[in-house]
């Protein structure tokens, strides 16, 4: 059983079961302290062999763009390279105000339609709802569009 990781700013759960990691922000922090949580949470995904990933940022209610900007640009691209060969797929499950912060805003738009582009090499899906973000990421093909 591995055993939950708490961090400053989230806490990190494995679902071995459904070989899910479980992310759950419950606090905001400085950009330098979620970049320290962020290399955390991929270091591990990377020891535990998951490529699967449920992020909960229902209590977050604003994103920094420069956070946004950080991990489009970089993390993304470094967890993709560490965790290949296996497709990395990311459901974030999101509260109704900051789903329209992603849809409204138009700097965390552009971020959010890069990262929803199928032509990214990873999947991410935006869910209001846990079970259908959990269908979806256990899915073996999802071919899904959540935005």
């Amino acid at each position: 059983m591995l055993v939950p990781i708490e961090l400053e700013s989230r806490i990190i759960s494995f679902r071995t079961d459904l070989q899910v990691m479980v992310v759950r922000w419950h606090t905001h922090a400085s950009l330098e302290v979620v970049q320290a949580d962020y290399a955390r949470m991929l270091r591990g995904a990377v020891e535990a062999g998951m490529n699967h990933w449920l992020l909960d940022v229902r209590r977050r209610e604003k994103v920094a763009v420069e956070l946004s900007a950080w991990v489009t640009n970089s993390f993304y691209p470094e967890a993709v390279a560490r965790l290949a060969p296996t497709r990395l797929r990311m459901a974030v499950l999101s509260s109704p105000a900051l789903f329209e912060v992603y849809r409204s805003d138009a700097e965390h738009k552009k971020y959010v339609a890069y990262a929803v582009d199928r032509e990214r090499p990873y999947d991410i899906g935006l869910f209001h709802d846990e079970g259908e973000a959990m269908q979806w990421l256990c899915a073996p093909d999802s071919t899904l569009d959540r935005l």
